[in-house]
């Protein structure tokens, strides 16, 4: 049965107990008396309990003692001491036993839910691969599934299609999407003799390619299988109460077998009386409160994270946070806008953006949005254009209002002619790491664009809020080395490590564990793996689905600097949990000795009905406590005027 199903029994047989316990003082009584107590606490023992004592059983047969073993020590005793109470006629607590289950399961039920919530990425993953292949056999091309191609097979590619598997082109070009596995916005241009990566899409043209790597060698396939691996390697952060429990659990039982020897053998009080002693010792110790205490918590805090905009999937990640000593960042869609932008136009600029968007309307380059689009922005009117052509590897020309233009890269100044002004400005927009396009009207160049995938407002303040932290900050890019400095800089990001593949970044994070645990920021397909390795893994809301699924916080708005604020409420909610821990255990250390009738002899002591109500008053504290995190404070340690 699940653990959801077995919550709503025990908190629905629980109810009319809770009913009496609140209405006995105003004269209302349970219709049936404890026998009705009994008869509840029984189903409950029965379906909702059970699995509790199987677990135990389990840890003692290991010789170790769990959460469970406390809270089927708890039940138990509460449980067959009531019935014997019943049978004596001395005060009943079935609603303990009843109560301790209940609270228990609901902070189990917070737990499952939130692991339900975080879906199978690497189903996601296997999805994007091609179902199928056109194959050239036997002189022919036939289409066949994904799983008989073979190294060495040509496959043929057609607009739009998926690339099926790795391998390296043998003849036509097309430019290629990438962006899917390697996270780069910017589509490459493909030549023969250059490799591609299967599950990218081809966007314009026809190409062959000879298959290299099938099945599991194909860099889609490492990805998924490091992101497996990353999954199973998480430890619970519920471990934490588990090894306290390891040592807490035996001394609770010894002490409540010293008070019931002590009270009947060397103070002479009878069965009954050293009993409740006893019991009273191991009611109060029951994990009640322990049981919220990293439930209610990590309700809180992912509920106030939400409505900031940062989804905080899972409890072990706020563990993690504590110790964060390095946040690594992918470039493009992270640090940068992930679209690439227009930053610089050299000479007239109405007249140059007039030129080139004639020459961009019709052409299928990468870099033609950005044009357009700055061009829109300027309300530059689309010219008449006739004779448009492209120049291989170089650029487009066409004919615009008549007179003959062209467009494209420094391939044609082999052809045409630039002055020493402009040549001069070439270079130094080259090193700022921006892509140059030249514009040229009858074969002279009259002026320059500039294109680049810009850094986010936000992003220099972000990694300035986490640098103020004492974190150092590591950008991770396939991108070129002079881009990721240029882009490091701007930002004052600490250093770079560039022209990484997508199957090298998990390794490269692994790398920087070594010096301390590691926050990955990321939003791309080919970050999933490093997303998982990571200590702690960030993608951003506007990343793939798979980068999304693969981090343990997710940024909503979109804004690098709720990198820091994900961090600083990650930090108050774990260190939040670890309070309630201890309020749940002093409430243990200071009722065990009164419990124990320690203090008897000056009037103070504990019968199990106190006993219970000490365990509310616990739980009430860790859930007034978690509940605390909504007026925590949560501020940028970098102030910007």
């Amino acid at each position: 049965m699940s653990i959801t199903k077995r919550f709503w029994i025990s908190l629905i047989f629980s109810l009319p107990m809770l009913a009496n316990m609140i209405l006995m003082p105003f004269g209302w009584h349970l219709p049936g008396g404890n026998w009705t107590q009994l008869i509840l606490t029984t189903v409950i023992m029965a379906i909702s309990t059970v699995p509790f004592w199987q677990s135990a059983w389990a840890s003692f047969t290991k010789h170790h003692s769990n959460m469970d073993t406390l809270v089927a020590i708890g039940t138990v005793t509460a449980y067959v001491y009531s019935i014997y109470a019943m049978a004596t006629h001395q005060a009943v607590f079935f609603e303990s036993a009843a109560f301790v289950t209940t609270f228990v399961l609901l902070g189990q039920v917070f737990e499952e839910r939130m692991r339900n919530n975080a879906s199978n990425a690497v189903e996601k993953l296997v999805d994007l691969q091609a179902k199928d292949a056109e194959v050239m056999r036997n002189g022919e091309l036939v289409k066949i599934p994904l799983s008989e191609v073979v190294v060495g097979d040509i496959i043929r590619v057609k607009p739009g299609q998926k690339i099926a598997v790795d391998g390296v082109i043998t003849e036509g070009t097309s430019t290629i999407d990438e962006s899917m596995v390697t996270g780069e916005s910017m589509p490459v241009s493909k030549k023969t003799g250059d490799k591609v990566i299967g599950s990218t899409i081809n966007s314009n043209g026809t190409f062959m390619f000879k298959a290299e790597k099938v099945g599991d060698d194909t860099m889609l396939s490492q990805i998924v299988e490091l992101v497996k691996k990353a999954q199973n390697s998480h430890a619970p952060i519920q471990n934490l109460t588990d090894k306290v429990s390891d040592i807490f659990v035996p001394t609770v039982l010894v002490i409540a077998i010293l008070t019931f020897m002590v009270w009947y053998v060397f103070l002479g009080a009878t069965v009954a009386s050293s009993l409740i002693f006893a019991v009273a010792v191991v009611v109060i110790a029951c994990p009640c409160a322990l049981g919220l205490a990293t439930p209610t918590a990590l309700m809180v805090g992912t509920g106030r994270s939400a409505k900031m905009g940062i989804l905080i999937k899972n409890g072990e990640v706020l563990e993690a946070v504590n110790d964060i000593k390095t946040v690594v960042f992918d470039k493009t869609g992270t640090i940068t806008i992930g679209k690439p932008e227009v930053t610089d136009i050299i000479g007239d600029e109405k007249n140059i953006l007039n030129f080139a968007t004639g020459l961009e309307q019709s052409s299928e380059h990468p870099l033609a949005s950005a044009i357009l689009k700055k061009a829109k922005s300027e309300n530059i009117n689309v010219p008449s254009v006739s004779q448009f052509k492209a120049i291989e590897g170089k650029g487009v020309k066409a004919t615009v209002n008549g007179q003959s233009a062209f467009i494209g890269n420094d391939k044609l100044l082999s052809d045409v002619k630039i002055n020493a002004e402009l040549k001069q400005r070439v270079i130094k927009l080259q090193e700022e790491a921006k892509t140059v396009v030249f514009v040229g009207v009858e074969n002279e160049v009259i002026g320059l664009i500039a294109i680049q995938d810009a850094p986010k407002e936000t992003s220099k303040e972000a990694i300035a809020d986490l640098k103020a932290r004492g974190l150092k900050t590591v950008m991770l890019t396939g991108d070129n080395q002079r881009v990721a400095k240029a882009i490091a800089k701007q930002v004052g990001i600490d250093s770079v490590i560039a022209d990484v593949l997508p199957s090298d970044k998990a390794d490269h994070v692994k790398s920087l564990q070594q010096d301390g645990k590691v926050a990955f920021v990321g939003d791309g397909i080919n970050d999933a793996p490093a997303l998982t390795v990571a200590d702690v893994g960030i993608a951003m809301g506007s990343g793939t689905d798979i980068a999304i699924e693969s981090g343990g916080i997710v940024l909503v708005k979109n804004d690098l600097r709720d990198v820091d604020r994900a961090l600083a409420l990650s930090k108050k909610t774990f260190n939040r949990i670890k309070l309630n821990l201890f309020w749940a255990f002093i409430y243990n250390i200071l009722g065990i000795p009164v419990a124990a009738g320690i203090f008897y002899g000056i009037g103070l002591s504990l019968s199990p009905e106190l006993a219970g109500l000490a365990m509310a008053f616990s739980s009430l504290s860790v859930v007034t406590s978690s509940m605390l995190l909504n007026k925590s404070k949560i501020t940028s340690k970098a102030k910007f005027a």
